[in-house]
């Protein structure tokens, strides 16, 4: 086994939390290595995180000036959203168009074009990577972190940010657990490549009970070059009947214009997870967890990738602090952090799981909500508003719960 004596910060985990969190360190001032288990030109299929908001736009233009333009650029902003309720539409919002040199109000492009904004801001401001060389092994101390990795160089480091996702190495081997709930239905998620040449209007629409899916909700949601197409199952389905390309070709054109079940680019099934790590910190104060290495939520909000982006953030400048302080002053840098976003996430967890209940709860109240706002929404714009809000969860926290 080799040794590496490494005064750099490590992160572990090159996705856009990750990269996000080596940006930030870089500028709080700090020398950074991101550790990456999967190659450099590694292919990530699908969308995945789409939805970038106005509130992490702002982060990644504070640690990387123009970066948010960038992304702004580089994906689309929708100007209506419609929302309907067994065919018939409830509600309608139209936006203004952002202002030339403004940030959008949100972009829209998949994970792996912003991934490598991400990694192109990274190469600028001086990060080094790591590819192919995963952690298998974290030891923390009072003094700082060891990290061994596949290869078996062990990484000796003051701070680790571990950014490994859900299935995080890091998390298990500081001892953290994560608690929490998973959905019991299925959500296919779909994504359509969009015909250039004949484009559908860039809306985002929501369906409550769709009538042509037998009362299942279906969500539409454009981003740069395609369709983000979610279907809700019932619990009593089986989800191979709706899963795969042949299962989606099935009851796509139920749904949208037949020449889209050949434009199908990938389809994944999912039980959200509703989960929190108990602790975002190790025992020493030494190893952070951000993203889905502390929190997995179900989709609702995009408050996934959106609050990773602020536990990067907030991961950097506790490490910056805890540097400058020493002693005890740096334990409660790090600690600090940890219980403001555990607050944050408990709060995003719950969030999305009351916009799980409103959109499908079976519940006798729920349900003569929807219903009685379905009806009256003509003559109540605002319970249009209510019914096309619910996938969204409450906006606003607790005051810990900073945005996302």
């Amino acid at each position: 086994m080799s040794e590496a004596s490494l005064s750099h910060i490590l992160v572990i985990g090159a996705g856009p939390v990750g990269m996000t969190a080596a940006l930030a360190l870089r500028h709080q001032g700090l020398p950074v290595t991101v550790l990456e288990a999967e190659p450099k030109q590694r292919v990530r299929p699908g969308s995945r995180a789409i939805f970038i908001h106005k509130a992490s736009l702002k982060h990644l233009d504070e640690i990387f000036p123009g970066l948010a333009g960038t992304f702004a650029a580089d994906g689309i902003v929708w100007p209506v959203k419609r929302t309907f309720w067994r065919g018939k539409e409830v509600y309608v919002r139209r936006y203004p168009a952002p202002q030339p040199n403004a940030l959008p109000p949100f972009t829209s492009l998949p994970q792996v074009r912003a991934e490598a904004h991400l990694f192109a801001a990274c190469e600028a401001a001086g990060v080094q990577f790591v590819w192919e060389d995963g952690a298998t092994k974290v030891e923390s101390s009072p003094e700082g972190v060891a990290v061994t990795t596949q290869s078996g160089k062990v990484w000796h480091a003051p701070y680790v940010i571990g950014a490994d996702g859900a299935h995080s190495v890091v998390r298990k081997q500081i001892g953290v657990q994560m608690k929490g709930t998973r959905s019991a239905n299925t959500f296919i998620v779909v994504d359509i490549q969009e015909d250039e040449a004949n484009p559908l209007p860039l809306e985002r629409v929501f369906h409550y009970q769709h009538p042509a899916m037998d009362g299942r909700n279906v969500l539409f949601v454009p981003f740069a070059g395609g369709w983000r197409v979610d279907l809700q199952l019932f619990e009593t389905d089986n989800a191979d009947d709706y899963n795969g390309e042949e299962g989606v070709r099935r009851w796509l054109p139920r749904v949208m214009d037949k020449k889209y079940a050949e434009r199908i680019t990938w389809v994944s099934a999912y039980q959200f997870l509703q989960v929190v790590a108990e602790s975002f910190c190790d025992a020493h104060a030494r190893v952070l967890l951000v993203g889905e290495a502390a929190h997995l939520f179900a989709p609702f909000g995009a408050r996934g990738m959106n609050s990773g982006i602020a536990d990067a953030v907030a991961a950097a400048q506790a490490i910056r602090q805890a540097l400058a302080s020493g002693g005890d002053a740096a334990k409660a840098a790090v600690r600090s952090f940890e219980q403001e976003r555990r607050a944050a996430a408990e709060y995003n967890r719950d969030a999305a799981g009351t916009a799980l209940h409103h959109i499908q709860g079976r519940a006798f109240p729920i349900n003569i909500q929807r219903r009685l706002a379905a009806a009256i929404a003509p003559l109540f714009p605002k319970a249009g508003r209510w019914l096309d809000e619910g996938p969204y969860g409450p906006k606003t926290g607790p005051s810990l719960a900073s945005k996302y």
